[in-house]
């Protein structure tokens, strides 16, 4: 059992609400044609029990359930749960989804043959645990894989910016350590059989619209962000909109009014010893 100080679990019910507020859902819908072909490449063979950890509203679970693998998701967050279950239930889909916590999953050892996590288990407070539970639930033989953003990119220093205007918690260590490779590799330094690391770039992050735009779609749908903007008062929201809208202004790669950017992750792929 995954005993919690009364500290920690406040934090955590404060990350759950976090995750929970915005609408990641809607958020997500930018994201997922690079999640798709991120999937794609990642070449998940039909009929592969797989889980996907903080699947959010299952931008990998759906695709890869449609390509006849067997998905089991877990996400922190309730409405995002019960958003994927409608989706699989609208598309026929058998999927199992479960609220439930990275840092302890509710499932026996060694039963998946991937554990997956795109841009999203790395948000624990606890990367030890994190580690030692991806571990645990992958069969020997079987494969971890991390997609994790980087502290030098474009999202590391976006985070950056907010931790700037809305200091995290000290319990919290920093996510985008899942990002490094010395970290992951001393955070997978046991029960691995081999690690690979691969700094990528996330394919097809494009907007529709300028910069400005974009500020305002991750204030209102994407969590952390949404979070952030709510902590402060009205400077403190213009502060950090001003530095935020400059930090995509000066990344954009598109001139004709949308918004393009290269977001650095790094890909961990660990074989389970």
């Amino acid at each position: 059992m995954n005993e919690l100080t009364p500290e920690m679990q406040v934090l955590k019910a404060k990350l759950k609400a976090t995750w929970m507020s915005g609408n990641y859902t809607k958020f997500a819908t930018y994201m997922e044609p690079g999640a798709l072909e991120i999937l794609q490449n990642l070449q998940i063979q039909p009929d592969t029990n797989v889980l996907d950890v903080a699947c959010g509203a299952g931008q990998l679970s759906i695709p890869m359930a449609r390509a006849g693998v067997h998905v089991t998701g877990i996400d922190i967050a309730s409405n995002l749960i019960a958003d994927a279950r409608a989706r699989a239930a609208e598309e026929g889909l058998t999927v199992q989804f479960d609220e439930g916590d990275a840092e302890d999953l509710p499932y026996p050892d060694a039963s998946f043959d991937t554990v997956i996590s795109l841009v999203g288990a790395m948000f624990a407070p606890r990367p030890d645990r994190v580690a030692a539970e991806l571990k645990r639930v992958t069969r020997p033989g079987g494969r971890i894989i991390m997609v994790n953003w980087t502290p030098t990119g474009f999202i590391g220093q976006m985070f950056k910016i907010n931790g700037k205007h809305v200091p995290p918690s000290p319990l919290m260590a920093s996510p985008v350590l899942w990002g490094d490779r010395a970290k992951v590799s001393e955070r997978f330094s046991e029960g691995i059989a081999d690690l690979r690391m691969t700094a990528k770039y996330y394919p097809a992050w494009e907007y529709p619209f300028g910069p400005s735009e974009v500020v305002e779609v991750f204030r209102q749908y994407y969590g952390p962000t949404n979070r952030a903007f709510a902590a402060l008062d009205a400077d403190g929201q213009s502060a950090l909109r001003r530095d935020l809208e400059q930090h995509w202004s000066a990344h954009n790669r598109s001139a004709n009014g949308t918004t393009c950017i290269e977001a650095e992750y790094l890909e961990v792929i660990a074989v389970r010893a």
